[in-house]
């Protein structure tokens, strides 16, 4: 007849570490230095969070930078790291953030965060950029532009007052006004450059979804006309 033992104290306690997570690391790895620039530090409208920038640079000049977000004794870091510092935006309500990303010469990602129980954590599984680029090649007035370089998603201003200043009434803390920009190879050999200027879509916060207001249309078509002839 088998017997049944309690497992030793020693091996209940080893069997339980192994089923618990890994503890967060507590801050940058060693060699990352907070950056002195000012600029490069944000704090969210209710003064919970604050935003630190690091910087690391090898003997070869390589330079990698990562972004922790100091919420009391806890720090997150906000990946992925990267070789440009970013900018940062939240909402009003402190609940959402948004990583404006140099990637490249004339080239931005948009990342989205949001605020939970004291974390900063990624809002969405892809970046808020390709997310952005997906929907508009998904339109079918805007699929068949092929875009080459200088490929770039920034946060229009107005998070802090729900885009008032566009002259329109929509809920506070609800919607991201993303603006896509980019360049092409092939064009007209009369035109020096061609491609997309500030074509500007609608992020829904709570449903995830995208849109274009009817107050964009104008601006939108002409977007798609861009062009600089020399």
């Amino acid at each position: 007849m088998a017997v049944f033992r309690r497992p030793a104290r020693w091996l209940a306690l080893v069997l339980t570490m192994a089923a618990s997570p890994a503890l967060a690391a507590s801050g940058p790895p060693p060699g990352f230095t907070l950056s002195d620039n000012t600029d490069l530090a944000f704090t969210s409208p209710d003064g919970a969070t604050r935003i630190e920038q690091y910087v690391k640079e090898s003997e070869e000049s390589d330079v990698r930078w990562q972004v922790w977000a100091r919420h009391g004794e806890e720090m997150t870091e906000l990946k992925p790291e990267q070789t440009y510092p970013a900018g940062f935006r939240f909402t009003d309500d402190s609940q959402w953030l948004v990583r404006m990303q140099k990637t490249g010469s004339g080239e931005q990602d948009l990342y989205l965060y949001h605020v939970k129980k004291g974390a900063v954590v990624s809002a969405t599984r892809k970046s808020l950029s390709d997310l952005a680029w997906a929907y508009f090649h998904s339109r079918s007035d805007t699929k068949r532009m092929k875009l080459d370089y200088h490929i770039s998603a920034n946060l229009v201003k107005g998070t802090e007052d729900g885009y008032r200043r566009l002259g329109v009434r929509w809920p506070n803390n609800r919607y991201l006004v993303i603006s896509l920009s980019g360049e092409m190879d092939k064009h007209p050999k009369n035109v020096a450059v061609k491609g997309l200027a500030d074509w500007r879509c609608r992020y829904d916060l709570e449903t995830g979804t995208f849109d274009v207001p009817s107050i964009f249309a104008r601006a939108n078509a002409e977007a798609l006309r861009w062009e600089i002839r020399r």
